[in-house]
């Protein structure tokens, strides 16, 4: 379940690699290692996805197609997730208020995602969307 989305880590001609991702077109950084530009990626990815929930834009599912993929913190994973349960449930977060008996401040803070959200308030979200979420713990690849 962990959301994951491609790279492109691109030499550039002061030494840096340039770090672009294919599906999310305004994510644009650098690294001077590879594991820093991937930690940039990272943050990057973040901050793009952020931007396109707190202006109701469309987030693209991830498509793996590139060799090198970033992995995102599993809040994010969730928050990104419950983001595309409301808008597949075709409501609006003001009618998820409702069905949780929530103000809608309450609502908005688990799509924020630099929000410290409580993984119960998650779960009663996705409750609420008539969504059950599952948990795997397996060995790390």
């Amino acid at each position: 379940m962990m959301l994951e989305y491609g790279i492109r880590l691109t030499p550039d001609d002061n030494g840096t690699l340039l770090v672009t991702c294919p599906q999310l077109p305004i994510v644009a950084t650098f690294g001077e290692t590879e594991d820093d530009a991937r930690r940039h990626a990272a943050e990057a990815i973040e901050t793009a996805l952020a931007s396109m929930i707190d202006d109701g834009e469309p987030v693209p599912r991830p498509v793996l197609q590139e060799d090198v993929t970033i992995r995102l913190p599993m809040m994010t994973t969730l928050k990104v997730n419950l983001y595309w349960a409301l808008a597949d449930a075709g409501i609006t977060r003001a009618e998820l208020a409702r069905r949780l008996g929530w103000k809608r401040e309450s609502v908005d803070r688990l799509f924020r995602l630099n929000h410290r959200s409580r993984l119960e308030q998650i779960e009663a979200a996705f409750q609420a969307l008539d969504r059950a979420l599952e948990v795997e713990v397996r060995p790390a690849a």
